[in-house]
């Protein structure tokens, strides 16, 4: 059921990416600043109000609660994207920008410390690749499900095939409740403590630091591109409809990578040499990326004999590795680390650093193009941040405070999957 549940959240969730990168593309990169602080700020003020919920709510309550609410507001928001054009791709993308940021804390964030809360670390490194390769499934339904339906039907129309597949989520995350609960009542309870306990302690914790800095690294160069992207799709889409297809077609090459990882490469790493290696290697090749892109500068790539942008390169290759490998291997770690320090430390570093970098990131790019910085250089910095990435990486899977790896095998009191 956890490999049904993940799959099903990310085919909700990418029928909503391509909706929500059309309006990044419509207002283009100079807009992504304003709209990454929104997220910041918002982010702080929700991150502990997150906290507060797990620390006082059994899971079950947090997690039905929460799915239902993006339910009602994703038919909620079918009006604003009819009437799109009318109020403005910046206007409306104040706020959805917000809420898919806000989904993905609620959503996907909560499911993955539920998956850390249910399975052993021994567990995990056996399951977490075949579910994390489930959701890779759901990201490759989801876009495709946009680019074959947002031109017949409209992009408002998304936002209802995205809430279809939430409400099957929530019935298959509850009937793994069903089984977890029936084999230990005791998971089901409230995590407890103070919100504040569990701020101090993510910045206490070694692991939790690198951690932090990693978060950070990794994504000044995937919002690089995501930066550089919009501007490429400002310029050559008027329409909405096929704007949204573009970004559809993206999301399909990025996560049809990560699946074939998932399918290939990341098992045997993971099984055979361990998670330092696969949270290691993405930033090695991220660095050789970004080289090529500050040798190349802009313009295209031919690739089996059709010109590509070569930034699209950049930002599939960047996510796909991300969603592919570094993602199972941090999930897979982190079952190594305390309770509290999965519930809120690492819900921390994913929102509220996250959005941070974010932030951070867009405005420096603007300031390097306010003084005549261009592609070249900024990849040049951006291959600086992965060698960096590189070290931090290595000592995040290496961390004194990580508990050790347990050596049983999945037993028979193991969830289904």
């Amino acid at each position: 059921m956890s490999v049904i549940s993940f799959f099903l959240i990310l085919t909700s969730y990418y029928v909503l990416r391509p909706v929500r990168d059309q309006l990044v593309g419509a207002a283009g990169s100079s807009s992504l600043p304003m709209f990454y602080a929104i997220v910041f700020v918002v982010m702080l003020a929700l991150t502990p109000v997150f906290g507060w919920l797990v620390a006082r709510f059994p899971r079950r309550k947090v997690l039905t609660g929460s799915y239902l609410s993006f339910v009602v507001c994703l038919v909620a928001f079918v009006p604003a994207f009819v009437a799109q054009d009318r109020i403005g791709a910046v206007a409306l993308g104040r706020v959805f920008f917000v809420w898919v940021s806000v989904f993905n804390l609620f959503v996907v964030s909560l499911f993955w410390s539920f998956m850390a809360d249910v399975y052993r670390s021994a567990q995990a490194r056996l399951v977490f690749p075949f579910i994390a390769f489930g959701g890779m499934a759901g990201a490759l339904v989801g876009p495709l499900l946009t680019r074959l339906l947002v031109v017949r039907l409209g992009v408002p129309a998304m936002l209802v095939v995205s809430a279809i597949a939430l409400l099957l989520a929530l019935g298959a995350l509850l009937a793994l409740f069903t089984q977890e609960d029936a084999r230990d009542g005791g998971g089901a309870a409230p995590l407890g403590g103070s919100i504040v306990e569990g701020a101090k302690a993510a910045f206490a914790q070694p692991f939790l630091r690198y951690m932090t800095l990693l978060m950070l690294l990794s994504d000044g160069i995937a919002t690089m591109a995501y930066a550089l992207m919009a501007d490429y799709t400002k310029t050559h889409f008027v329409d909405n409809a096929a704007r949204t297809a573009f970004y559809a077609n993206l999301d399909l090459w990025i996560n049809g990578l990560g699946a074939f990882l998932q399918l290939t490469l990341t098992p045997l790493l993971m099984r055979g040499l361990g998670t330092l290696w696969a949270l290691v290697l993405p930033s090695v090749v991220n660095l050789a990326l970004l080289v090529w892109l500050a040798a190349h500068g802009p313009g295209d790539a031919v690739l089996f004999g059709v010109a590509v942008p070569l930034i699209a390169i950049v930002q599939v290759a960047t996510r796909g590795l991300t969603f592919g490998m570094s993602k199972p291997a941090v999930d897979a770690l982190y079952t190594r680390m305390p309770r509290e320090a999965r519930y809120k430390g690492k819900n921390f570093i994913e929102t509220a650093v996250w959005r941070f970098g974010d932030l951070l990131v867009t405005g420096g790019l603007q300031g390097l193009r306010a003084v005549g910085v261009g592609i070249a250089g900024i990849g040049l910095i951006c291959a600086g941040l992965a060698a960096l990435a590189i070290e931090v990486a290595r000592r995040a899977a290496t961390s004194p405070d990580l508990a050790p790896e347990s050596k049983d095998a999945a037993g028979d009191d193991q969830p289904t999957m």
